[in-house]
């Protein structure tokens, strides 16, 4: 089995930073696609930012040029550090990846999220 956790999410201010972690952990090779998504109280999930296994980026409207998603295969880690937060961003964070198994195998796997919330 492989699982992913999420990490870095916390309460800040609006114009404050913060750095989300998802790890992988179990019966990893390596991780292909990963996504960010995120879910507001009332709304529907969207997806926040996009990596794929060519290292191709893409990112929603809302995040461009204040959200960056970035991965280290080593540690078989994705990040989605945000930068400029707006009261906007408060939403439960999810990280979502294929994930090649050590038996050549794809899963798709779905971390149990983190909260941000931004108020003063």
């Amino acid at each position: 089995q492989v699982h992913l956790v999420e990490s870095g999410g916390g309460l800040v201010q609006p114009g404050g930073s913060l750095t989300l972690s998802c790890v992988a952990s179990g019966d990893v090779f390596a991780i292909k696609d990963a996504d960010w998504y995120r879910q507001a109280p009332g709304k529907r999930r969207e997806l926040v930012a996009n990596i794929n296994v060519r290292s191709i980026i893409t990112y929603a409207d809302s995040v461009k040029g204040r959200f960056t998603i970035s991965r280290d295969s080593m540690k078989n880690t994705v990040y989605l550090h945000m930068n400029n937060l707006k009261t906007d961003d408060t939403a439960f964070y999810f990280c979502h990846a294929q994930i090649t198994t050590n038996q050549f195998q794809t899963s798709d796997v779905w971390g149990q999220g983190t909260q941000v919330t931004v108020s003063s």
